[in-house]
């Protein structure tokens, strides 16, 4: 695990060369086809060399929830344990981590005609409004959603709407789906100061936009039935070059914001990884961090 930029990628293909490991991406964003440069998606060859599952498996107008990942992820382990080899999860979506190993609550499935509502009084009165009337009948999940965040201010007062129970509420009830007989070796990487991962950031986003990133956001932005609202456009940079080609911000804007973003995405990722319990923690900018995570693992093992 570990936040953006922080070399997941290269660590993971290393240990594959020590260990009989087969990897899984967990990632939100690489599940998405036609979203290679945003996403910092491992090129063609590195995909042959060391293959990853659940890599390019979505349209960018699908949806992909934890609930499916949890799924696909229980049956790629399977599969690859009755190969007699090893599971390697690797990536920064600390949702999707948690919900495999602890269990994700049974949501309500969607109500189209509930949330076509939630829509049309979102149009007269505003996002704004709808996330204090979700502050007036469930504190909690207000608590954890912005005032623009409509796609989750809108699953929440479904889900209350539809069945009388808070978001919050089902949230707690039993986990499902997690891997009950599976024993789990977490480790992180995270370098030993901010403003060192802020310049790995930042580097990497100058890579994207120099590489095409404007380019391949514009092939998606042309796709018809795709738009802003789809969560693969919501992924950071996505969303940020996706508002240049409406034309609400200039390029340099969208670059800012995308930087800003990112940064606040690996904020809220070592915020996860911090309240995690039993994860070993290593800085992938020292030298011999692969002989440190090598060393950690045959203990696993051999315990």
């Amino acid at each position: 695990m570990g936040p953006t930029a922080s070399g997941k990628t290269d660590v993971a293909i290393r240990l594959c060369k020590r260990f009989p490991f087969d990897i899984i991406s967990v990632d939100s964003a690489l599940v998405y086809r036609g979203m290679e440069i945003g996403t910092a998606k491992p090129d063609a060859e590195t995909l042959r060399r060391a293959p990853h599952r659940l890599v390019n498996i979505r349209e960018p107008e699908e949806s992909y929830s934890a609930g499916d990942f949890v799924r696909d992820a229980i049956a790629e382990i399977e599969s690859i344990l009755a190969a007699g080899r090893i599971p390697l999860l690797v990536g920064g979506t600390m949702l999707y981590f948690r919900a495999l190993t602890e269990g994700i609550a049974e949501l309500p499935a969607a109500d189209p005609e509930i949330r076509a509502k939630i829509d049309a009084n979102a149009d007269k009165i505003g996002w704004e409004a709808l996330h204090q009337q979700l502050l007036d009948v469930d504190p909690e999940a207000a608590a954890r959603i912005k005032p623009g965040d409509r796609q989750r201010i809108q699953r929440a007062l479904e889900v209350f709407l539809s069945t009388g129970t808070t978001l919050s509420e089902w949230q707690k009830r039993s986990g499902r789906g997690r891997m009950i007989d599976v024993e789990f070796c977490k480790l992180a990487l995270l370098p030993a100061t901010r403003s060192l991962l802020h310049e790995r950031i930042e580097t990497r986003l100058k890579t994207m936009f120099n590489n095409g990133l404007l380019e391949e956001v514009k092939a998606l932005y042309d796709r018809p039935g795709l738009t802003s609202e789809h969560p693969s456009m919501r992924a950071v940079g996505y969303r940020q070059v996706w508002e240049y080609l409406d034309g609400r911000v200039s390029v340099e804007e969208a670059r800012d914001k995308a930087l800003f973003a990112t940064r606040q995405l690996a904020k809220r990722q070592i915020t996860w990884l911090r309240s995690e319990s039993g994860v070993q923690v290593f800085d992938p900018l020292e030298s011999g961090v692969i002989d440190g995570i090598s060393k950690s693992l045959i203990e696993f093992f051999n315990a």
